[in-house]
């Protein structure tokens, strides 16, 4: 018997990610939802402009792990398909061998993994720059995942970078905070190293649905 899992990646206000996936492969469906132009971003599977409403599905083989999805902003490529995004660039290509350069929101999965299980995340470790929702219809589970909360809206411009929906994207503070040595949260004695708005707004949790 053969069982198909589909899991849709939803870049949400951006982007859709339907997933689904059967016993030798998945399908990934990556929608642009926002009012914009996006240029997704997937490793395995390379890159593809994506207008508003424009959907590109990807299929990677089973047994897939430490794979992304990401949205990319702000790129202008020429017909050989190498130019830069403002956001979330692979080494200056449309078809991406590598991971996105931070901040950028990502899609994470692995496919057949502990127990024949799938797992999906969203992540703001390399930070933010676009909303997305993730959500898959296999094996029953239909559970969506997203995080659409306006952060690039709250990020504090000390850790802002150019290029989101916003004008602007937020990069992690914990991994980003510019010139200062961040201190776990472990340790308050000595948080006097880390400028106050920084270290403040690191460790207050970002507004993930």
């Amino acid at each position: 018997m053969t069982f198909y899992k589909s899991l849709s990646l939803s870049i949400f206000l951006l982007t859709t990610l339907l997933f689904t996936t059967s016993t030798h492969a998945a399908t990934i469906d990556i929608r642009n939802n926002c009012p914009y132009t996006v240029w997704a971003g997937a490793v395995p599977g390379g890159g593809r402009r994506l207008d508003r409403g424009q959907t590109w599905t990807i299929n990677p083989p089973a047994g897939t792990k430490q794979a992304r999805v990401w949205p990319r902003t702000g790129c202008n490529f020429n017909g050989a398909g190498q130019g830069r995004c403002q956001t979330g660039d692979c080494g200056g290509v449309l078809e991406c061998r590598g991971y996105g350069q931070a901040p950028n929101t990502l899609a994470e999965y692995a496919l057949n993994q502990f127990q024949n299980l799938d797992f999906i995340d969203i992540s703001l470790v390399d930070g933010f720059n676009v909303p997305m929702e993730f959500s898959s219809n296999s094996g029953g589970c239909t559970r969506v995942i997203k995080c659409t909360a306006d952060i690039n809206g709250q990020c504090p411009n000390e850790l802002r970078a150019p290029g989101s929906s916003s004008s602007s994207s937020s990069i992690d503070g914990v991994l980003w905070l510019p010139s200062s040595t961040w201190v776990p949260p472990q340790s308050p004695d000595k948080t006097s190293q880390c400028p106050s708005l920084q270290a403040n707004h690191s460790q207050q949790p970002w507004p993930v649905e």
